[in-house]
């Protein structure tokens, strides 16, 4: 397989570390409408289906960050959750009885916030999770995306009631300075709330996810609202560089500064590390980490899909198992094949997409409409990407006993990155050293193939 970078190693390293989030590759950016659509009971039939990952969407939020271009809609009219919890079960039987015998290993459920549902629209959910998928979250290691605003103690003890295992909580930080600089509306006291009820609850595993980099944010501010969220002692912990994209608010008003994330970057590691976390990735650190086995970016709001512990009965690994996406923005993978709804950051173009699918027909459903097919070539780019942004690297010989030959041969880039540093071989794997693991923002997009990459610009110049 020819390298197909389109920039030298050398070249990238002279450019900022803060590219893109490579948590899935290809890019929703590279989708394109399928023509004709991919009937899904071919597309899945020759796939194995014994550890599915199972995902749900619900593209719902109280209010939009400043800082977000996930797939959401903020404060939608009274009736729309319903209507969509509606349409999903009529999705939901219609991927059902095209998937036909098949195991799920693994079940999230973001957005989207899924916890600005209210107790009966949930109910609603885990119904169709139920009813419909025949899927059992007592069972399957199960993850929920929640925002302080949206918890409360009825709705923590349904989800634990239905055993879900790993709430992750987007805290972002603890300053209300701050957040009021990220277009977050949102107090410290009102987040001290909610941790105090779900420290109550008691889920196995806790996730806080952080961001840093906003502007003007001093680095002493940043450290400690590091700290405060070590008090709670969460399982997880998410350290998310700010991104300031195209079509979100404050993409409008700021500009990036790479000095001033990476120093924050490595005083919050410095911290985490001396407080007995484990670094998984760039952006996650786990205690007792062997619990914690990382399945290598499937989410699809933007997080690495640590869906449960590693005692789970059918181990899920991203690079080879398939995922199954339910919901207008949920993403759906095979071997051969990724699709989805379209995708927008824009109210105006997400209104536009959850609208179109508000519409669709159950017979609709059958079919994948939007996506894009992986050759054999960009299946090996995609292992590669996946496991060597992890902490636990690339492993070679799985490599070559999925695909019957040489990671190294078929991706050159591989050798560069050994050869400046930024990664080493060690016990059979490739892993990136501490050095390359903070370039790992710039290293995803610059090992995607050319074509993928020209996908994704051709697709973001016009994004709405």
């Amino acid at each position: 397989m020819p390298t197909e970078s389109s920039r030298s190693l050398q070249e990238m390293l002279q450019g900022s570390p803060y590219v893109s989030y490579a948590y899935s590759y290809p890019h929703k950016l590279a989708y394109r409408p399928l023509t004709p659509p991919q009937s899904l009971d071919v597309v899945w039939k020759t796939e194995s289906r014994d550890a599915l990952f199972l995902y749900l969407h619900i593209p719902f939020c109280e209010f939009r960050c400043g800082f977000c271009n996930l797939f959401t809609q903020s404060q939608p009219l009274a009736d729309v959750p319903g209507r969509y919890l509606d349409q999903l079960r009529r999705e939901a039987e219609q991927v059902r009885l095209a998937l036909g015998d098949c195991q799920f290993a693994r079940m999230a459920i973001g957005g989207g916030t899924p916890t600005f549902l209210s107790i009966s629209e949930l109910q609603m959910l885990w119904q169709i999770i139920g009813e419909t998928m025949g899927a059992d979250s007592k069972v399957i290691p199960t993850s929920v995306e929640a925002s302080p605003a949206t918890i409360d103690a009825e709705k923590l003890a349904f989800l634990r009631e239905k055993g879900v295992e790993r709430l992750s909580l987007g805290v972002q930080s603890f300053d209300d300075d701050t957040s009021n600089r990220l277009g977050r509306p949102q107090k410290r006291a009102e987040t001290e709330r909610s941790l105090a009820l779900i420290c109550d609850s008691r889920f196995p595993i806790v996730n806080l996810d952080l961001i840093y980099g906003a502007e003007s944010q001093s680095p002493q501010n940043w450290v400690q609202t590091v700290s405060t969220a070590l008090e709670y002692r969460p399982e997880e912990i998410y350290l998310y560089p700010l991104y300031v994209r195209e079509q979100t608010g404050l993409g409008r008003r700021i500009r990036e500064w790479d000095d001033t994330r990476l120093q924050a970057y490595r005083a919050a590691r410095v911290l985490l590390l001396d407080a007995g976390y484990s670094q998984i990735s760039f952006r996650m650190f786990a205690r007792n980490i062997e619990s914690h086995i990382p399945t290598g970016g499937a989410g699809n709001g933007e997080h690495e899909p640590s869906a449960g512990s590693s005692q789970s009965k059918a181990p899920y690994y991203c690079q080879s198992d398939g995922m199954v996406g339910l919901g207008c923005g949920a993403r759906s993978y095979t071997s051969h094949l990724h699709y989805s709804t379209d995708y927008a950051v824009s109210q105006t173009g997400v209104k536009a997409i959850l609208g179109d699918y508000l519409k669709r027909q159950p017979s609709e459903f059958a079919a994948a409409h939007h996506g894009i097919m992986l050759s054999v070539e960009e299946q090996k780019r995609r292992f590669v990407i996946l496991s060597l942004l992890q902490r636990s690297g690339l492993d070679c010989i799985s490599y070559s006993r999925r695909f019957e030959t040489n990671a190294f041969a078929d991706m050159t880039e591989l050798n560069e990155l050994e050869c400046a540093g930024l990664a080493m071989r060690q016990n059979g794997s490739l892993q990136l050293t501490d050095e390359g693991i903070e370039w790992s923002d710039a290293i995803g997009p610059w090992l995607a193939s050319g074509s993928v990459s020209r996908l994704i610009e051709e697709r973001a110049a016009c994004l709405t």
